[in-house]
Protein backbone atom coordinates (compact mmCIF):
# COMPACT_ATOMS: atom_id res chain seq x y z
CA UNK A 1 0.00 0.00 0.00
CA UNK A 2 1.41 3.08 -1.10
CA UNK A 3 1.44 6.73 0.85
CA UNK A 4 -1.12 7.84 -1.19
CA UNK A 5 -3.73 4.73 -0.62
CA UNK A 6 -3.42 5.21 3.35
CA UNK A 7 -3.82 8.92 3.28
CA UNK A 8 -7.00 8.77 0.73
CA UNK A 9 -9.48 7.40 4.07
CA UNK A 10 -8.48 10.34 5.67
CA UNK A 11 -8.46 12.61 3.28
CA UNK A 12 -12.15 11.53 1.82
CA UNK A 13 -13.68 12.11 5.69
CA UNK A 14 -12.02 15.72 5.97
CA UNK A 15 -13.75 16.36 2.84
CA UNK A 16 -17.10 15.14 3.83
CA UNK A 17 -16.98 16.88 7.25
CA UNK A 18 -16.04 20.28 5.47
CA UNK A 19 -19.11 19.57 3.11
CA UNK A 20 -21.58 18.92 5.87
CA UNK A 21 -20.49 22.17 7.45
CA UNK A 22 -20.84 24.45 4.42
CA UNK A 23 -24.44 23.15 3.65
CA UNK A 24 -24.81 22.85 7.43
CA UNK A 25 -26.89 19.18 7.77
CA UNK A 26 -25.49 18.67 11.23
CA UNK A 27 -23.98 14.99 11.24
CA UNK A 28 -25.85 13.93 7.87
CA UNK A 29 -24.34 14.39 4.52
CA UNK A 30 -27.62 15.20 1.83
CA UNK A 31 -26.87 10.95 0.68
CA UNK A 32 -28.14 10.11 4.27
CA UNK A 33 -23.81 9.44 5.34
CA UNK A 34 -22.97 9.96 8.85
CA UNK A 35 -20.28 12.85 9.14
CA UNK A 36 -18.11 11.73 12.32
CA UNK A 37 -16.55 14.08 14.45
CA UNK A 38 -13.02 12.90 16.04
CA UNK A 39 -14.13 13.90 19.78
CA UNK A 40 -16.88 15.20 21.81
CA UNK A 41 -18.68 17.90 21.43
CA UNK A 42 -17.78 20.84 24.38
CA UNK A 43 -20.93 20.91 26.85
CA UNK A 44 -24.09 22.85 25.99
CA UNK A 45 -23.79 26.46 26.01
CA UNK A 46 -26.55 28.12 28.58
CA UNK A 47 -28.57 30.61 26.32
CA UNK A 48 -30.98 33.02 27.98
CA UNK A 49 -34.05 32.56 26.27
CA UNK A 50 -36.58 35.42 26.14
CA UNK A 51 -40.11 35.65 25.78
CA UNK A 52 -41.84 33.74 22.83
CA UNK A 53 -43.14 35.91 19.63
CA UNK A 54 -46.33 34.50 20.08
CA UNK A 55 -48.26 31.89 21.35
CA UNK A 56 -47.46 29.96 18.41
CA UNK A 57 -43.87 29.28 18.63
CA UNK A 58 -41.67 26.71 20.43
CA UNK A 59 -37.57 27.24 21.22
CA UNK A 60 -35.35 25.27 19.34
CA UNK A 61 -31.83 24.91 21.67
CA UNK A 62 -28.79 25.95 19.99
CA UNK A 63 -25.81 22.94 19.88
CA UNK A 64 -22.50 22.52 18.80
CA UNK A 65 -21.92 21.92 14.72
CA UNK A 66 -19.26 19.89 14.00
CA UNK A 67 -16.78 22.15 11.43
CA UNK A 68 -14.71 19.72 10.17
CA UNK A 69 -11.93 20.77 12.24
CA UNK A 70 -13.59 21.96 15.64
CA UNK A 71 -16.82 22.66 16.75
CA UNK A 72 -19.23 25.95 15.74
CA UNK A 73 -22.27 26.99 18.11
CA UNK A 74 -25.31 27.37 16.38
CA UNK A 75 -27.40 29.46 18.47
CA UNK A 76 -31.25 28.65 19.44
CA UNK A 77 -34.01 30.35 18.12
CA UNK A 78 -37.78 30.69 18.44
CA UNK A 79 -39.64 29.16 15.30
CA UNK A 80 -43.46 28.64 14.42
CA UNK A 81 -44.87 25.56 15.46
CA UNK A 82 -46.07 22.71 13.25
CA UNK A 83 -49.84 22.14 13.24
CA UNK A 84 -49.95 19.38 15.78
CA UNK A 85 -46.68 18.08 15.61
CA UNK A 86 -43.64 18.49 18.50
CA UNK A 87 -40.12 19.77 17.96
CA UNK A 88 -37.71 16.86 19.05
CA UNK A 89 -34.39 18.37 19.77
CA UNK A 90 -31.03 17.20 18.31
CA UNK A 91 -28.22 15.78 19.89
CA UNK A 92 -25.04 13.78 19.69
CA UNK A 93 -24.42 10.43 19.80
CA UNK A 94 -21.37 8.29 19.87
CA UNK A 95 -19.87 4.81 18.18
CA UNK A 96 -17.00 3.07 17.59
CA UNK A 97 -16.69 5.60 14.63
CA UNK A 98 -16.59 8.57 16.56
CA UNK A 99 -19.57 11.76 17.63
CA UNK A 100 -22.25 12.21 14.88
CA UNK A 101 -25.47 14.75 15.52
CA UNK A 102 -28.57 13.68 14.95
CA UNK A 103 -30.55 16.83 13.74
CA UNK A 104 -33.38 17.89 15.51
CA UNK A 105 -36.92 17.32 13.64
CA UNK A 106 -40.77 17.06 13.67
CA UNK A 107 -42.47 14.49 15.23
Amino acid sequence: MNAQTRRAPWVWGLLAALFAAAVGCGGYLPSGEVVYASYAPPLERVEVIGPAPGPSYVWMDGYWRWGGASYDWTPGRWVVVEQGRRWQQGRWHHNRNGWFYEDGHWR
